[in-house]
């Protein structure tokens, strides 16, 4: 049955491709030339970022187009629908899929801002994560305040560094951070130790969730045009991704299926890293996740609490499920198993994702195809999984703009 006419969607993941002048128009003059610019190759649009050059990768810009016409060849902007660089031509694209706001996530910079970690000039780099923070939140979102949620990336190399950009951030009104799903092959502390701390202490106080978006954590040395290998997978993760242990002579969907099992791992890690009774306000997003797995890793986590926790450096007291309930949050696309299960997984940490404009997108049907999944769900438990989950997370309230569409 379709959502009721009251229901607004809130999309927890979008995405976004970076116009032309993002950098060159934020970056000081003598940062220019080395810093991220559009360039003309093989009739093609390429990033060139200090003497390298990127594709705009075609997978993050399939909205309106047939499956059978997708691929990872580099694209133009023309080749693009509008708003997936546009953001006034987002709103009526949104309005057309029947979502009223939206979070989104970074292209060019990956995910959680990889593509600066690895910049050779870490001076630059931190410029190009403040670049991209004032582009999303001064000029993106401030195209349609009630319809797009400010978030920032953080130079999370140096601790010092994020902090400063995280507290920053929070004043222009970010209402999370994207952040690596594991630091560690990144060659980072791990979620274990303390070098985290002072992030955790600002996103706690900050009331900022920790969003962490899948395939936002491998290292690979960067990729150049120069040394292009046609394997999919080879330029996937060379562009920001940390692919599941898979046979290189499988096909890349094998790959693309279980792209968001990094997340489990992730999950189990915080849940037994004392942190979170640590910092108690600490809120993860477990962005573009899924949901179906969660069931499972919460009792296999509490099987393993329940016998193991005597002898490791594991609390004594509090159940690993019962953290999840209180710190993390459940985002998916399009998950029929999830829902069947919400009830183990708590409605009240569900939330929606639309993931436009990515190949996992449903849209111009996305309002459809939700009303399909959540077909057997009560209008009560709907409501707080397309909508009110994803406000209380992000601190997002309907405004007087929205109440009135």
């Amino acid at each position: 049955m379709p959502l009721q006419d009251d229901m607004q969607i809130v999309s927890v993941d979008d995405h976004l491709v970076e116009h032309p002048r993002v950098w060159q128009d934020r970056l000081p003059d003598k940062f220019k030339e080395a810093g991220p610019q559009i360039i003309e190759h093989d009739g093609k649009h390429m990033w060139r970022y200090e003497g390298q050059v990127y594709p705009n990768i075609g997978l993050n810009a399939v909205a309106g187009k047939p499956p059978a016409e997708w691929g990872l060849d580099p694209v133009r902007y023309e080749d693009m629908l509008p708003g997936c660089y546009d953001p006034t031509a987002r709103v009526p694209d949104m309005d057309i899929d029947g979502i009223q706001s939206a979070m989104c996530f970074p292209s060019f910079p990956g995910f959680a801002g990889g593509m600066f970690f690895r910049g050779q000039d870490k001076e630059l780099s931190v410029l190009c994560i403040k670049a991209w923070n004032d582009f999303y939140i001064d000029e993106w979102c401030a195209t349609a305040p009630d319809r797009f949620i400010p978030m920032a990336l953080v130079p999370f190399w140096n601790i010092n560094d994020a902090v400063a950009e995280a507290e920053r951030a929070a004043t222009k009104g970010a209402r999370s951070i994207s952040f690596p799903d594991s630091p560690v092959p990144l060659g980072l502390p791990s979620f274990h130790s303390k070098y985290w701390d002072p992030l955790w202490a600002v996103c706690s106080e900050a009331e900022m969730p920790v969003s962490l978006h899948f395939g936002s954590g491998g290292f690979v040395p960067g990729f150049s045009f120069s040394s292009f290998n046609p394997d999919p997978r080879q330029l996937v993760s060379d562009l920001d991704s940390d692919m599941p242990p898979v046979a290189m002579d499988s096909p890349f969907a094998v790959a693309f299926t279980l792209f968001n099992s990094n997340l489990a791992w992730t999950t189990v890690d915080l849940l037994l890293s004392g942190k979170l009774q640590q910092f108690p306000k600490l809120q993860i997003a477990l962005s573009e996740g899924g949901i179906g797995w969660v069931p499972y890793i919460l009792e296999r986590t509490d099987f393993v609490w329940e016998r193991h926790r005597y002898y490791q450096p594991i609390d004594f007291d509090t159940r690993p499920s019962d953290l999840w309930r209180d710190h993390f949050w459940g985002c998916f696309i399009d998950d029929e198993h999830g829902v069947e299960n919400r009830y183990k997984i708590g409605v009240d940490r569900i939330t929606l994702e639309i993931d436009y404009p990515h190949s996992d997108s449903n849209w111009p049907n996305s309002r459809k195809r939700a009303g399909e999944v959540l077909a057997k769900v009560p209008d009560e438990e709907c409501q707080l999984i397309v909508e009110d989950n994803a406000r209380r997370m992000l601190n997002f309230p309907r405004s007087r703009a929205s109440l009135i569409r």
